[in-house]
């Protein structure tokens, strides 16, 4: 299982010198599977590269997964050029979402006004596949959601591929449970043992009583996550907005020297784009 993350940046996209090391894309994630599956994870502002990639490889077959609807991850659907192609072919999975919600949400996307193409004039071939609440199968991978502490509900996913397995937990907050959120426990429980665990680590805990109930995690407790979990890697993802390059290289540092402090081997970084993984 190849990953590769082409956005990681939290709420709104940035740029600027502050910002080379990590990137300012919103939320995008590409997986590659033994089965020669694409799998894409959100639609933030990352996937305009990453469509402008596939295109170059001529690869117009994709499946396509959300976390959840808020404008961060969903923004960057109408600029993915593969859309506009008539060989291309999407299966877009309505997990978390029920009934038409994923037409619908991406139909008012582009919507005039909000955008002069209208979703009705894709040329690609879009299918859509059902809500799936428990554990499914894209080609080689097994892909199980889990409901994450977030407004407005979402999904975390669990990909496990010849026994290696990368959690991804975006805009999940670990401390406090929002309606149809989980508990730490089954969090815990839900990344146990993963080889690569991305979870979100927006604020540092100075920032966090003023941001309760905001849907987001402070780096600590997603550290804390991974050590009692005992995954082998942790990346902090939905990097803040205003986090320079330089203060996310002292969280990090900050969380090596905890790691170290209690004589463990996990290993922790801050994701940042281009950032590759193989599993």
């Amino acid at each position: 299982m190849y990953i590769k993350c082409w956005g990681s940046r939290g709420s709104i996209p940035v740029s600027g010198t502050d910002y080379i090391k990590y990137g300012g894309d919103t939320t995008c994630i590409e997986i590659r599977t033994k089965s020669d599956d694409i799998i894409i994870v959100d639609a933030g502002t990352g996937i305009r590269r990453l469509g402008n990639k596939l295109i170059d490889e001529n690869c117009y077959k994709y499946n396509v997964l959300f976390t959840h609807a808020h404008w961060d991850h969903v923004m960057g659907f109408p600029f993915f050029k593969p859309l506009y192609i008539k060989n291309a072919e999407f299966r877009m999975y309505r997990c978390p979402f029920h009934s038409k919600f994923v037409e619908t949400i991406l139909s008012k996307i582009m919507t005039p006004p909000n955008f002069p193409v209208r979703y009705s004039e894709i040329k690609a071939k879009m299918e859509y596949l059902g809500a799936f609440t428990t554990k499914f199968e894209i080609g080689s991978v097994t892909v199980t959601p889990i409901q994450i502490n977030h407004p407005d509900n979402g999904s975390g996913y669990k990909f496990t591929e010849d026994g290696k397995s990368f959690v991804f937990l975006t805009d999940n907050e670990l401390g406090f449970v929002h309606p149809g959120g989980l508990s730490y426990k089954d969090y815990l429980e839900f990344s146990s043992g993963a080889d690569l665990l991305i979870h979100d680590a927006e604020y540092i805990p100075e920032e966090y009583p003023s941001k309760i109930e905001w849907g987001h995690s402070v780096y600590t407790e997603a550290l804390n996550l991974a050590l009692e979990a005992d995954v082998k890697q942790l990346g902090l993802f939905h990097l803040n907005q205003e986090r320079t390059d330089r203060q996310m290289d002292k969280i990090v540092e900050a969380c090596r020297q905890m790691i170290a402090d209690k004589g463990n081997k996990l290993e922790c970084f801050g994701v940042g784009c281009d950032m590759t993984f193989t599993l």
